[in-house]
C-alpha cells in the first residue's frame, strides 16, 4: 500500500510525504506512476520555480515541505498533485491510500 499524506495550512497544501510501496507483481506501474508524478512536483518546486523546499528521499518514502513565501509560490503544484493523487487513488483504492494532515 503507498500512503499519500498532504499537509495542508487552512486547507492548502504545503506539502507532502508518500510512503511504501505497493508489493505486488504486476502493481508496480501504480508504484511508478505515484513516484513519477512526487518526483515531477517535487523538482518542478525546487529547481523549475526555485522554491526552497526541505525535502527528504529514500526507498519508499519522499517527503517535500515548504514554507514562509515560497508555500504561495508551490500552491498550484501541490494542488495538481494532490487532484492527480487523489484520482490515482480512486482508480487504484486498494493500492493508494490519501490522508490530510492540517498544520498551524
Amino acid at each position: 500500500m503507498i500512503s499519500v499524506r498532504f499537509t495542508l495550512a487552512g486547507g492548502s497544501p504545503v506539502g507532502f510525504t508518500v510512503e511504501g510501496h505497493t508489493g505486488a507483481s504486476g502493481r508496480s506501474v501504480v508504484c511508478a506512476a505515484v513516484s513519477s508524478a512526487c518526483y515531477m512536483a517535487a523538482n518542478t518546486i525546487t529547481e523549475i520555480i526555485g522554491a526552497r523546499a526541505d525535502v527528504s528521499v529514500a526507498d519508499g518514502y519522499m517527503r517535500v515541505m515548504t514554507a514562509g513565501e515560497d508555500v504561495v509560490r508551490s500552491q498550484d503544484i501541490l494542488r495538481g498533485l494532490r487532484l492527480h493523487a487523489e484520482n490515482m487513488a480512486q482508480q487504484y483504492p486498494h493500492q493508494i491510500r490519501i490522508t490530510y494532515t492540517e498544520v498551524q
